[in-house]
């Protein structure tokens, strides 16, 4: 079974169960015990072992993955130290006189997620915690409330020269100047900028379609939730500290923000003489984001001591607090990872790198909307970005590099793009947990909700690289795909109507 299409069973069980079931831990579990069984030959010694050997205990033990859950568990921490000091609730407070509309509410969303362009794992969460009261005031569903945290994370995050992902992008691309050529890949990202396009478009025409539409339909109606599964109803509700300010939210998130590039550009060496663009491109996003996140944390804390909003053992309460509201996410997150483990045993990036290669030759044009559509599978299987640029640039650039530049990187974008939108879609992405977890919204529901939206771009997109494969030029492409975009939208919008 290694490097066969027996590779991608196992995730693919996983998300089949959670979309049927809607239970995520379980249909994880037998996702990673059907890996287990198939590396050892159906052996149960040989399945145990590898799973827990291989899978749990390697993944728990991983310095990257550790690095992301201290990071998780400070967020949580501190979502919970500004939700207690009463700084959550003074910008509820304060967003409700400047923000009259639902349009506004779902608007200021976008806003923040496109300025929060550092890492998605920070994005979702900051944006969750400081837009949940917001939205929740103007009756936006929690499941719409993660689209848009969702779709302005790794969609962002893939098109900001200073981010993790950029830096992730750079470190596949071995021989040439990878910030360059992802710098050049941005205009050819059509699935990022279409999906920013489409936000802004069904949230100005108020329009919903799908399953969001009866989570939107029920909102207005006071009920932001839909299904009887309402994770976190109550939380945080049974405090309220009237010495809270604006001040006690902004400070913390400009700290997080701030200490968070600091530590990000302190581990690819800015400190020892390296120039910031190199620093950033280098960095461990992982120890940079839990060293950053720690010294927030730390300010944070001073902060609301001095001015006397929290006495220095309810901050420390905080800690334990913020811990326990983000064991739901690590579980789901450690669950994904052991189900990657798995996939990688099996050979799953010989496998694509073979069907790939197999693709080459007269195909040459349509490449890119199929390299799309590989990354697409690869990234939605898995429930990993990261893994699929591994995995699919050093092919690509070794298919361009010596015979036609812009194909390189017409299909490396094609790469992130792909790979960007299968983590979107997939159950098992960390990107898609984080944002379920930052809107405190039931999983399953935000995963069924955005997959219309998330399918139509990614549609949309396919055409698009079809199109870039010809004319190789992004200011013809992007465009078209915008244009294509639009239309697609308004056929939607009329069909709606004649339903209604």
């Amino acid at each position: 079974m290694h490097a066969t299409i027996w590779a991608l069973v196992p995730p693919l069980v996983a998300i089949i169960l959670a979309l049927i079931t809607k239970e995520v831990y379980s249909s994880l579990f037998i996702g990673i015990l059907v890996g287990g069984l198939f590396y050892s030959g159906f052996s149960f010694e040989g399945t145990i072992t590898h799973i827990y050997e291989d899978g749990f205990i390697a993944v728990l033990t991983d310095e990257y993955n550790m690095g992301i859950l201290i990071f998780l568990v400070i967020l949580g921490a501190m979502v919970c130290l500004m939700n207690r000091a009463g700084g959550s609730a003074a910008f509820g407070r304060w967003a409700g006189q400047h923000i009259k509309s639902r349009v506004g509410a779902q608007l200021a969303t976008v806003a923040l997620g496109v300025l929060i362009f550092i890492d998605d794992y920070f994005n979702c969460l900051t944006v969750g915690s400081v837009m949940r009261p917001v939205t929740d005031k103007h009756n936006v569903s929690r499941a719409k409330l993660s689209y848009l945290i969702d779709a302005t994370a790794a969609p962002v995050c893939i098109i900001a020269p200073i981010s993790s992902w950029a830096a992730a992008v750079t470190s596949c691309v071995e021989g040439h100047n990878g910030f360059e050529i992802f710098i050049k890949a941005i205009p050819y990202n059509f699935y990022a900028l279409l999906t920013i396009v489409m936000m802004i478009v069904i949230i100005t025409m108020k329009m919903d379609y799908g399953p969001m539409k009866k989570h939107e339909d029920n909102a207005i109606k006071g009920d932001i939730y839909t299904t009887p599964d309402r994770p976190y109803e109550n939380a945080g509700s049974e405090f309220s500290n009237a010495k809270g300010k604006v001040i006690d939210l902004v400070i913390p998130v400009i700290s997080l923000i701030v200490c968070c590039v600091i530590g990000m550009i302190y581990t690819g060496g800015f400190f020892s003489g390296t120039d910031f663009i190199t620093a950033f491109s280098n960095c461990d996003a992982s120890v940079g984001l839990a060293l950053g996140s720690f010294f927030a944390m730390a300010i944070t804390i001073i902060l609301y001591v001095v001015r006397k909003v929290l006495t220095f053992s309810d901050c420390m309460g905080c800690i334990p607090d913020g811990f326990k509201a983000m064991v739901p996410a690590i579980m789901i997150l450690v669950f994904a990872w052991t189900l990657k483990s798995m996939t990688d045993s099996l050979g799953a990036a010989e496998f694509v790198e073979t069907t790939v290669k197999g693709f080459a030759g007269g195909l040459m044009n349509f490449l890119p909307a199929i390299i799309f559509v590989i990354g697409c599978f690869i990234a939605f299987a898995t429930g990993t970005s990261w893994g699929t640029f591994g995995i699919l640039i050093p092919i690509v650039v070794a298919l361009f590099e010596n015979t036609n530049p812009e194909m390189m990187i017409i299909s490396i974008s094609a790469c992130m793009a792909g790979a960007v939108c299968g983590d979107h879609c997939s159950p098992i992405s960390d990107t898609t947990i984080m944002a379920s977890a930052g809107a405190q919204c039931n999983h399953v529901n935000h995963v069924s909700t955005q997959l219309p939206y998330a399918i139509t771009v990614a549609a949309v997109s396919f055409v698009t690289y079809i199109v870039a494969g010809f004319v190789q030029n992004a200011w013809i492409s992007l465009p078209v795909g915008m244009v294509l975009m639009f239309l697609v939208l308004f056929v939607i919008r009329q069909k709606n109507k004649a339903k209604a």
